[in-house]
């Protein structure tokens, strides 16, 4: 295990992992990375899920196998149990507590003990709770792989299979700050919790941005791809679009190009003021277009019909004549350089753009490695492996975090006393303090935009945090990214308007940078220096304040590509999983799903700051947290991102015809129409003898088992097949999708979390301060047994709260108004909430 002395947060915390498969023993692998000593516990022939892929979630652990179901490997399971501080499993509900592992007693002895259990499905979902709930399962079940994005509706690919692990990863960041969120609440009150963080309440999260209903939404929000689905729907025309013609339907700032070397590059520079431009600028033909009578709007936030034009540079989405003539252009000037040569011009002019790369190119990538995004770890089995490497880190001890401890064997006695060798310190209860929420007390100040930095500030709201969201006076971003994000990530918060750039607007910033505990930026290096917030001068600021800070590219190390700026999407093509997605260079596709990383680096980005202020509480230190989107799209890609000598082909399912991974986990179509997902293993085949119409399916050959099922659930209907398969235990559900989630899982908001409400729950706002009637998923992943979680308030208009702020820093009324009128200070972007 590590040196006895060190600078990470969590040095000291005891944590028994029982995880198997990817969730659990990631949240734990998440705590290990940040300086738990964690003891994981096998069964005696090993871990349930055989993959390298165990390398990488047990590293920093000590694996002890033990057979629960004996006496003697229970008794010493206690023992371990015992000494720890955390507690984590992942099995269905009440499976551990079976054999004898029951959290909920272990608590009533000593509650200062924080147990956290990730079923696949809530345990009081009484419809769901005892199915096998594996990951493709999950993700079926909870609409993931059904009308998965405008592109793959357009061209009729409906489900459509994705490999990657959403559920387990959103599960895991969200659990994990969870989890340290009780523990740093632990250090001043004295008391643990018992968590529940659902694999279908979490991927739901993470699909928060994707399962939003606004009435009556404006025409100019809707993209080209939005109407054409619309207009076949009308008309009754069949969903078969080519590839290459649904290209035409994309944004040019919003797509792939091909570049001189046969590569793609992915340009996403839609709806920033300053990005569109820049992008035309560095390609050479801004000055032509604007002569051609290319307009900008100066205030794209008046109602469209007010409007000069009919279009503004830097809006999305852009009308299709001008999409057109700019794609048009766009595809000639990308042929005349390389995609290296484009990501360098692109990178150093601030310009949102990547190459597409497969994930064994990223794996080796020379940045990846000089900047920790990937590791070489020395591993028992597999010998010298890369991984990826830590998600979350401080600053101060991100070189730490770099040297992880490979995973190791040991006995029973050597990892009781590994563990013993920690003492747990809490307060007396004589100074114990009582709180509702984990961060009740705490001040935020969110200073981010977009959706991985805001969603992380919304997220630490629902646990009792005053949040405050200061955007710039005058808007960087078109009011789709803005304000329809913001439907989601302003929950919760007071916004105020202030130009931090300006005389007025920066002592307010400063003032207000003086009054809270936690700052949340997704700034580059150099823009958190110009402001003042390097650990330096913030310490003069504000020398308690916790900084957080989240970015597109940012390993522990300072690379050539670390201050490009980015979103998601980049991310995407630059680790590999749009080639994966689309399945060829030069046929890209972005992951359907929109925050598919964004969302969990919000979770990362909440992990971090829960383990600043526990390192903050226990030792007194104040650190500054980090996370990135490239870091998470490590966690994203757990199952295949690795590489050692001798690995087998980089060959995951991939492309628009995946439909799974084989006969016995893969869509099948039904006779009612519908399509169920079947997710069986090899050592399940007996189980098929049992199942009316499939008894032959043990007895046969690998080759014909695809044909046999296919033809056999044509002959029932979906919820037949799911009741037979379901009652000999094999997994399978109907493919789900969003909406209907939605329609049977709404109620009217009533003030309430949602997080007695099963897997899936959804809160409609019918006076939603739009004036659009507005429904979305509640904040109900993390149900926590003592902690209280906050229904969060619907996201105000931008800049209603500027004077109540203000107020509150103690300027006088007349100052405010001068503040004002100087511009330097905005109580509002528009005059309407969603700009008509």
């Amino acid at each position: 295990m590590r040196h006895s002395f060190s600078n990470l947060p969590l040095t000291g915390v005891k944590v028994v992992d029982f995880g198997q498969y990817i969730a659990g023993p990631a949240v734990a692998m998440l705590l290990g990375d940040l300086g738990a000593t964690v003891v994981h516990i096998d069964p005696p022939e090993g871990a349930m899920w055989d993959s390298p892929a165990n390398a990488m979630l047990n590293r920093n652990k000590v694996i002890v196998n033990l057979d629960l179901k004996t006496p003697e490997g229970l008794e010493q399971a206690l023992a371990l149990c015992a000494e720890a501080d955390i507690l984590i499993e992942n099995f269905r509900p009440g499976k551990l507590s079976k054999l004898g592992i029951d959290f909920a007693a272990m608590r009533n002895d000593r509650p200062e003990l924080i147990t956290l259990s990730i079923p696949g499905f809530a345990s009081d979902d009484e419809e769901r709770r005892e199915l096998r709930a594996f990951e493709s399962i999950v993700a079926a079940s909870s609409g993931v792989f059904t009308d998965m994005g405008l592109n793959r509706v357009l061209m009729g690919l409906n489900p459509s299979f994705s490999p990657l692990p959403l559920s387990s990863a959103y599960a895991s960041q969200i659990a994990a700050s969870a989890t340290v969120l009780a523990l740093q609440a632990r250090q001043l009150t004295g008391q643990g919790d018992a968590i529940e963080v659902p694999l279908a309440a979490a991927v739901m999260e993470g699909l928060c941005y994707n399962s939003i209903h606004v009435s009556d939404m404006p025409q100019r929000y809707l993209t080209q791809r939005e109407v054409e689905i619309e207009r076949r729907r009308i008309e009754g025309l069949p969903m078969n679009v080519s590839y290459e013609d649904l290209q035409e339907l994309l944004d040019p700032f919003f797509r792939s190009y091909m570049c001189k070397d046969g590569r793609m590059f992915y340009v996403v520079c839609p709806s920033h003021k300053n990005h569109a431009r820049r992008c035309l600028e560095v390609l050479g033909i801004y000055d032509e277009l604007v002569e051609e009578g290319l307009t900008s709007e100066e205030d794209t936030y008046k109602p469209w019909s007010e409007w000069e034009h009919n279009t503004s540079l830097g809006v999305y989405p852009m009308p299709k004549d001008w999409a057109d003539k700019i794609a048009a252009r766009m595809k000639e000037v990308f042929m005349t350089r390389t995609s290296h040569e484009w990501k360098k011009m692109f990178g150093r002019g601030m310009i949102p753009g990547a190459p597409q790369r497969w994930l064994q190119e990223w794996i080796h990538d020379e940045y990846a490695e000089t900047s920790g995004l990937m590791i070489d770890v020395w591993d028992p089995v597999y010998g010298d492996m890369t991984q990826p490497g830590p998600v979350v880190w401080l600053e101060e001890s991100g070189e730490e975090a770099l040297k992880p401890e490979p995973r190791r064997w040991a006995e029973f006695d050597e990892a009781l006393k590994i563990l013993k060798k920690h003492r747990t310190e809490l307060p007396e209860p004589a100074e114990a303090e009582n709180r509702e929420g984990w961060l009740s007390g705490v001040r935020v100040l969110d200073l981010c935009n977009v959706i991985a930095g805001p969603h992380s500030a919304s997220y630490l709201a629902r646990f009792g945090a005053e949040v405050i969201k200061l955007d710039p006076a005058e808007p960087m971003y078109d009011s789709w990214n803005t304000v329809i994000y913001g439907m989601s990530q302003m929950r919760g918060k007071s916004s105020i308007l202030a130009d931090i750039t300006s005389r007025h607007g920066r002592q307010v910033f400063e003032d207000l940078v003086k009054t809270v505990d936690v700052i949340v930026w997704n700034a580059p290096d150099n823009q958190i220096r110009k402001m003042g917030l390097d650990a330096d001068n913030l310490r003069k600021l504000n020398p308690d304040a916790i900084f957080c800070k989240l970015d597109c590219f940012s390993g522990v190390r300072r690379g050539t590509r670390t201050d490009y700026i980015g979103y998601d999407d980049l991310v995407q093509a630059a680790t590999g999983i749009m080639l994966r997605f689309g399945g060829a260079m030069d046929r890209p596709e972005e992951h359907a799903h929109v925050g598919t990383i964004d969302v969990m680096c919000g979770f990362g980005g909440a992990l971090s700051v829960a383990a600043a202020l526990y390192q903050k509480h226990r030792f007194g230190r104040i650190g500054r947290g980090r996370t990135s989107l490239t870091a998470n799209s490590g966690l994203l890609q757990a199952p295949f991102a690795f590489d050692f000598k001798g690995r087998g082909l980089f060959d995951e399912p991939s492309g628009p015809e995946a439909n799974g991974y084989d006969a016995l986990t893969r869509f099948y179509y039904t006779a009612s129409g519908r399509y169920i997902l079947l997710s069986a293993y090899e050592s399940d085949l007996p189980r098929f003898a049992q199942v009316e119409g499939l008894e032959e399916l043990p007895n046969l050959p690998e080759e014909e088992r695809a044909a046999y099922l296919s033809q056999a659930f044509q002959l029932q209907p979906a919820s037949e097949w799911v009741a037979r398969l379901r009652a000999a235990d094999l997994a399978a559900t109907i493919c789900e999708n969003l909406e209907a989630l939605r329609a049977l899982n709404t109620r009217e908001s009533d003030g309430l979390p949602g997080i007695d409400k099963g897997s899936y729950s959804f809160s409609v706002y019918p006076d939603h301060p739009s004036g659009h009637e507005v429904t979305q998923l509640d904040p109900y992943a993390v149900r926590p047994a003592q902690s209280k979680v906050y229904a969060l308030d619907p996201a105000e208009k931008f800049g209603t709260s500027t004077r109540a702020i203000l107020r509150d820093l103690g300027y006088a009324e007349k100052a405010i108004e001068q503040m004002i009128a100087s511009g330097d200070i905005s109580t509002s972007w528009a005059d309407e909430y969603l700009p008509s």
